[in-house]
């Protein structure tokens, strides 16, 4: 638990600073597309399938605080830092780093209490590994879905 407040606070205050990139409807359509595919996700893999859960397995209130406020601001920073003008090289090792981070701190979170929250049933570090990138992408394209979606400015000629 200590390492999830100590996040949330950190990835906040992280993804508020770094945005230069997100509008504030963005913000809240990434936002909002996080906490909906994150709980989509979770019903069908850790619910019915038990695979992972966070504190205690089943629902319960605790388990919303990384589900609505630790995984939107990540997915905040991985847009904002993305390159999305750079070479698909530089996009692929910028998506090997990023989910390196991702493990790394799924990790963490696995330490014994006060300190850890989340806890594998049959999952492993490995699925993780394999489903991560397919998470972030399908991040990009949600992202790149809704700036196709926004209206673009019109610009009026003047006499």
């Amino acid at each position: 638990m200590i390492v999830l407040l100590i996040s949330v606070l950190i990835f906040n205050l992280i993804a508020f600073r770094v945005n230069k990139r997100l509008l504030p409807s963005q913000i809240v359509q990434i936002w909002t597309f996080t906490i909906a595919f994150q709980m989509l996700f979770d019903l069908i893999v850790e619910f019915k399938y038990h695979s992972y859960w966070y504190f205690s397995s089943g629902v319960d209130w605790v388990g919303l605080i990384p589900r609505t406020v630790l995984i939107p601001p990540v997915n905040m920073i991985f847009l904002n830092l993305y390159p999305f003008e750079k070479n698909k090289l530089k996009k692929f090792l910028f998506l090997l780093f990023y989910e390196f981070l991702i493990l790394l701190y799924e990790l963490i979170t696995l330490l014994p209490q006060p300190w850890g929250y989340f806890h594998y049933g049959w999952w492993k570090i490995w699925h993780s590994a394999m489903v991560d990138p397919i998470l972030l992408i399908s991040l990009l394209g949600f992202y790149k879905w809704i700036l196709w979606l926004d209206p673009k400015p019109v610009i009026k000629e003047t006499k």
